[in-house]
């Protein structure tokens, strides 16, 4: 993908020399990257620089939650993952939203099933309450995941606990302005668009329904059509991000 000149701002990553990580982390601490709101600070950065601008944030917050928003193959998972190791020391804890798919008998009771992954084949009001309670409260919370192994979500299967001080949640549709989105973003202390070149996207989707049991035409049909029917919503929204990544994993 490129990007006007303008609209970017490049950050050394992993093996830079001390001046070069001070001036990084300074780029990607700051706010006023970005030279409005509706044009989020383009950073392309590595682990450890964007794990200090959460850590910017604990100052501030008894717990900070950090939205990863973008595609379907974008490497939004990858990226929680890798966040989420390299702030162990603070109990990080990645909530997916992709937890909150609605079950296969229910796609199905509602006449959903080949629209699996849109934005209303989601408990959207459930993950903005379980955000909700995981910036306010003082106990245990339990999250849903999705297992992949069986296509479906999983309830209770991670324990945020009370010593969490970083919750990172990605999915697609984080910056979505529809049903319940609205009152999630706004319990994010912020949300990043996670970007990638199309074609490594495409072939990363393609790969990963490879995987998961569909044949390799099944799963080009899948990817050019409802993902990137998908995809093509939530790009329309990367402006809303408070950040634009382009991860240098």
């Amino acid at each position: 993908m490129s990007l006007p000149p303008e609209h970017q701002v490049h950050v050394h990553v992993d093996g830079q020399s001390d001046a070069d990580v001070e001036i990084a982390q300074h780029l990607v601490v700051s706010s006023d990257d970005a030279p409005s709101k509706k044009r989020p600070a383009v950073v392309r950065a590595g682990t450890s620089v964007l794990a200090d601008r959460v850590r910017a944030m604990l100052g501030e917050h008894r717990r900070v939650l950090v939205g990863l928003a973008g595609p379907p193959g974008a490497g939004k998972s990858t990226l929680a993952a890798a966040l989420a190791d390299a702030l162990h020391d603070v109990h990080a804890v990645v909530v997916p939203f992709d937890g909150f798919h609605l079950a296969n008998n229910v796609l199905a009771d509602r006449h959903l099933s080949d629209r699996k992954g849109a934005l209303e084949t989601f408990d959207t009001a459930g993950y903005s309450a379980l955000l909700q309670r995981l910036s306010s409260s003082l106990g245990t919370v339990y999250a849903p995941m999705f297992d992949r192994s069986i296509e479906q979500p999983v309830a209770g299967a991670i324990a945020v606990e009370p010593d969490c001080r970083v919750v990172i949640t990605e999915g697609n549709y984080l910056l979505v302005d529809e049903f319940s989105m609205v009152e999630a973003r706004q319990t994010m202390t912020e949300v990043w668009y996670v970007d990638l070149d199309e074609q490594t996207r495409l072939d990363r989707l393609e790969h990963r329904h490879i995987a998961h049991g569909k044949t390799p035409e099944q799963a080009r049909s899948w990817t050019r059509g409802t993902d990137q029917a998908n995809a093509d919503i939530v790009g329309s929204y990367r402006e809303a991000a408070d950040l634009q990544v382009i991860w240098a994993s």
